[in-house]
């Protein structure tokens, strides 16, 4: 086991729970850190994503990518990072996990329809919203709501992508009743876990665009980066089948991008001279991240994946509609509240914004099958073109 850095997370100075330790109750020989990451996995939210769009919509093959396995492939690779730098692996297990826990049907187009939906109430941050969804909504404790998770899971939640300035409203109410230091940069832990999900995301939907026949091998050739490994992929397996050379690419490009973000990671903290986890927080930068020439690649490949994938056109047909379910089935719930479930009807608050952002709790936790059967059932109608592999 590599040793734990002294500027590692250290589940011994745990900044605690918003309800409490719960020793009492404590299940086995774990660390506060291998809780959170258990009450994740064993949640009803955790299980959902199985049925949440990654890039495909409601797809009908088994291979491709939806939010509950990116969420483990970007655990892998944030667990690699964390041991060789010797961070505490089941935080950044955990913050790996949970990261896209607040996204709703239907991925970004579902996101768009909350957001318009809300927009004269707040509006929807699907971030915000997994802190909700960690803090209130996901409730299987007699004592409180929420998996009550530590301070230090909640905070990298909130904050894996820099400091908090303008909290939605979602964020603000949590960080009221349990502060989460917003405006200072999270732990070392959840910048892995953030820049693990840039690298799962950039390479294994390459890996799903082909197989969909959206991406062929002369569009990754437009990228230098790309095509240098290609050709030298080539070389190393002359005459190999094709497809098994193309993810030997996205594995090999993975690999190289680990393997720069341990490289920079190392020199920014050694240039920092941090020397605890409050001194992450307090360095005033970001220290886990990209060489420059590796983020310049990183950027003109995100640049590629919108124009050839994310915006291509039947893409875009796709979150059209999808955009629609949601919005019809906001309107809907909205007109007439007993079309709710008894459950929910009884957590509706008398008016806006409350009403509204009750509304939007429900939907965002409906999968994408879910709510396209909801859908069906309450207008009569099935939502044609929501499937495009």
């Amino acid at each position: 086991m590599t040793e734990r850095a002294r500027y590692a997370s250290d589940p011994q100075r745990s900044r605690g729970r918003e309800f409490g330790v719960e020793a009492s109750s404590a299940r086995g020989p774990r660390s506060v850190f291998q809780r959170d990451r258990d009450r994740i996995i064993h949640s009803i939210a955790f299980r959902r994503l199985r049925h949440k769009t990654q890039v495909f919509v409601a797809p009908d093959g088994d291979h491709y990518r939806v939010r509950l396995t990116h969420s483990l492939e970007v655990a892998q690779i944030g667990r690699v990072i964390a041991r060789a730098l010797g961070l505490d692996e089941d935080l950044t297990e955990a913050l790996c996990l949970a990261h896209d826990i607040g996204h709703p049907p239907f991925g970004h187009a579902g996101e768009d329809a909350l957001q318009a939906a809300l927009a004269d109430h707040g509006g929807f941050c699907h971030n915000a919203n997994t802190l909700r969804v960690l803090m209130r909504l996901e409730s299987p404790y007699v004592e409180h709501d929420g998996l009550n998770l530590t301070w230090d899971m909640l905070e990298g939640l909130a904050k894996h992508n820099g400091p908090v300035t303008d909290a939605p409203w979602a964020l603000a109410e949590l960080d009221a009743a349990f502060p989460l230091d917003l405006g200072s940069h999270a732990s070392l832990e959840a910048q892995v876990a953030a820049i693990s999900d840039d690298i799962a995301y950039d390479n294994h939907d390459i890996d799903d665009g082909l197989r969909a026949g959206f991406l062929t091998l002369d569009h990754l050739l437009e990228l230098p980066s790309l095509a240098e490994q290609w050709y030298a992929i080539e070389a190393r397996f002359p005459g190999g089948q094709r497809d098994r050379l193309l993810r030997e690419l996205v594995r090999g490009q993975i690999g190289r991008m680990v393997n720069d973000v341990l490289d920079e990671t190392r020199a920014r903290i050694a240039a920092s001279g941090v020397a605890s986890a409050g001194e992450v927080r307090a360095a005033g930068q970001t220290l886990c991240g990209f060489s420059a020439q590796m983020r310049g690649e990183e950027r003109r490949l995100k640049q590629f994946m919108y124009a050839r994938l994310y915006l291509h056109p039947d893409q875009v047909a796709v979150a059209g509609v999808a955009r629609d379910v949601v919005a019809r089935l906001f309107a809907a719930f909205a007109d007439n509240p007993a079309l709710l479930p008894p459950g929910w009807q009884q957590r509706l608050p008398s008016g806006n914004p409350g009403r509204a952002r009750v509304i939007a709790d429900y939907i965002a936790g409906m999968t994408d099958r879910f709510a396209i059967e909801t859908f069906a059932r309450l207008t009569g109608e099935t939502p044609e073109g929501l499937r495009n592999v």
